[in-house]
């Protein structure tokens, strides 16, 4: 099968994110850069990169896109016993670069190694420049779990979180979505189907639905 991808080579603007291809599912464009920019105003739109060592710039927008709605964020009674349990505590953007140096070490499953050297440099600028937050816990005076991602006008698009302790990314998965809530920001994007966000809550909606909370969307709509 043939199939042609929109080129960001020179170009400043993406294409509408309706125009990402089927196989691969949400891949909507290739090349460009990892400017602050560039990013902002692709997470504008619904868009982020993602992409390996070996390849171009990849500009992906998954349909269905996968999101938690904070108050919709489900807790077990198992973990609710471990919330109990537990003396956590909780830290914002205490240490970006270390969140993304552990969500970035290589796990059994594979994920992880995607947060390239690039990507590393690139959302360490975007944090610098107030875009980018990271959330840790501590458990018992140890770094047991993270998260980070971007937040623009009313939505974080959450990144990648770890787990260096038991449940470590649960906690801060259920910290985060409490701030969420504190702040009024009423969706969390997960980008991508995992089985282990849906067994916390997370739900998957249509790109229509989800472009409703994005900010060049809001823009365009005089929200």
């Amino acid at each position: 099968m043939t199939f042609y991808l929109y080129s960001m080579d020179g170009k400043t603007e993406f294409p509408p994110v309706d125009q990402a291809l089927l196989e691969p599912a949400g891949l909507l464009a290739f090349g460009g850069d990892l400017s602050v920019k560039t990013l902002i105003n692709a997470y504008s739109h619904g868009i982020f990169p993602w992409f390996s060592e070996q390849e171009p710039i990849l500009w992906w927008a998954t349909n269905p896109r996968m999101v938690l709605f904070p108050e919709k964020l489900h807790v077990s009674r198992r973990f609710s016993r471990d919330l109990k349990k537990n003396s956590h505590q909780v830290f914002f953007n205490r240490d970006f670069e270390e969140v993304m140096e552990q969500c970035s070490k290589t796990r059994k499953d594979g994920l992880g190694t995607w947060i390239i050297p690039a990507m590393k440099k690139a959302y360490l600028e975007l944090h610098e420049q107030g875009f980018a937050h990271c959330l840790e816990i501590d458990i018992e005076g140890e770094l047991a779990g993270g998260i980070y991602g971007v937040e623009l006008e009313g939505v974080f698009f959450g990144e990648s979180m770890f787990s260096s302790k038991v449940n470590g990314s649960k906690y801060a998965l259920f910290e985060l979505c409490k701030y969420l809530k504190n702040n009024d920001i009423p969706i969390l994007d997960c980008q991508a189907h995992s089985s282990h966000l849906e067994s916390m809550g997370a739900e998957l909606i249509s790109i229509e639905a989800f472009k409703k909370y994005l900010p060049a969307y809001k823009k365009a709509q005089g929200i």
